[in-house]
């Protein structure tokens, strides 16, 4: 297999959660080695279950694979001397501190970093940004969520708002800081330093609410919730068939033609009412009624396949299960197996530098000893920092 399109870069992950080890994830997937650094009570995502397994929880597996693990207490001034040691080979360095805590232990960016690690790309995410009156608070993706509108116009229109399924602002966060990352990487080719990056949850969440804040930008308007619908596009939506729900996503009036001729009704698509997007905006629950009584006792599934070879976008929904199993998810090697590991694949498809699984997810502390002794301390150093327990073995709680 051709060499990984990252292979050479080193990185020390001291994140925990959801956003900073998601980036890591993806920059070991694609060759990066990465070292994660874990506090003295853990990751707190290894307790974040059920399910577990004897190594940890489903939750820490899905975001931590292609890592090496050292348990450190970083509020331990020795500590700060092994961390220095690991980032001297380091190309970056990913944290999700409280703003201001590396300032606190004397290690800061701009003041210690920047100076010891001139090439150093220092990656700090964070729930709020470092500025603004909400600066240095601690943010989860749902308070994100909530405080950024993107709650507010995800749900019914007559029910309340709902926090959306998964945690999209810590995934995109996570994302947007390996695009930062691999910016700072680029940019340094030509300037030989490095870059403090912060990549706030805010800000993330703020960027996803699009169309609606394109929306209220142009028109000012209250941007309300519409259940599955989309508040431009008409048909887009969810709608019940006899065995199950389908998705609409007719993007344009050839679809929609196309989806009436092919469901027997082709007089709809020629109704004045709905002969443009604009003029099934204005009629939408007319519209939606009549393919409601069309689909009723229709195969979802079976139409499914049917519309998509025709070019016309929809999809039955399914479980997790079925989609974990479904032939397309196969086909595009989006399940990953090593041994008793499996996990979701890995997305970007690079035709000669290919990503791969190396590691399962590590459990606490399992590579401390390898760590400092590649870093070069000796034997009697590695048992000291143990005794001293700045290295862990297991989490404290």
């Amino acid at each position: 297999m051709s060499k990984s399109s990252l292979e050479g870069i080193k990185v020390v992950d001291l994140s925990r959660v959801l956003g900073g080890p998601l980036s890591t994830q993806i920059l070991g997937d694609h060759g990066a080695n990465i070292i994660k650094v874990e506090p003295p009570a853990g990751d707190e995502t290894r307790g974040w279950g059920p399910p577990y397994h004897e190594r940890g929880s489903a939750y820490y597996d899905g975001v931590n694979r292609n890592k090496k693990c050292i348990a450190l207490d970083m509020r331990q001034a020795e500590a700060h001397e092994i961390l220095f040691r690991l980032l001297e080979q380091a190309d970056i360095l990913v944290e999700n501190f409280k703003v201001g805590t590396f300032e606190k232990w004397g290690i800061g960016f701009e003041d210690v970093l920047q100076k010891k690690f001139p090439r150093l790309i220092h990656c700090r995410i964070t729930g709020f940004g470092s500025t603004g009156p909400y600066a240095g608070f601690p943010g989860y993706d749902a308070v994100a969520q909530a405080t950024s509108g993107l709650m507010s116009i995800n749900g019914d229109p007559d029910r309340p708002p709902v926090r959306i399924g998964v945690p999209i602002v810590d995934l995109t966060t996570g994302m947007n800081a390996v695009i930062a990352i691999l910016l700072a990487l680029h940019e340094r080719n030509t300037s030989g330093l490095g870059q403090s990056i912060e990549v706030s949850l805010y800000d993330t969440a703020i960027s996803l609410i699009h169309p609606h804040a394109a929306n209220w930008f142009l028109d000012g308007k209250p941007q309300n919730r519409t259940g599955s619908a989309h508040p431009n596009i008409t048909p887009y939506d969810l709608l019940p068939t006899a065995n199950g729900y389908l998705f609409l996503a007719i993007g344009n009036d050839r679809q929609f033609a196309g989806l009436c001729k092919h469901l027997g009704c082709e007089n709809v698509s020629s109704d004045p009412r709905f002969a443009i997007n604009a003029d099934r905006a204005a009629n939408r629950l007319a519209l939606r009624k009549i393919l409601e009584d069309i689909l009723a006792d229709k195969d979802g599934k079976a139409l499914t396949q049917e519309l998509l070879e025709k070019g016309i976008p929809a999809g039955s929904v399914q479980t997790v299960e079925d989609a974990m199993q479904h032939p397309q998810t196969i086909a595009r090697e989006m399940v990953v197996t090593d041994g008793e590991y499996r996990g979701t694949g890995i997305p970007i498809k690079l035709s000669r530098t290919p990503g791969k699984i190396q590691f399962k997810p590590p459990q606490y502390g399992e590579n401390n000893s390898e760590i400092l002794s590649a870093a070069g301390y000796c034997e009697e150093e590695i048992q000291r920092f143990k005794d001293m327990q700045i290295t862990l073995q297991k989490p404290k709680k």
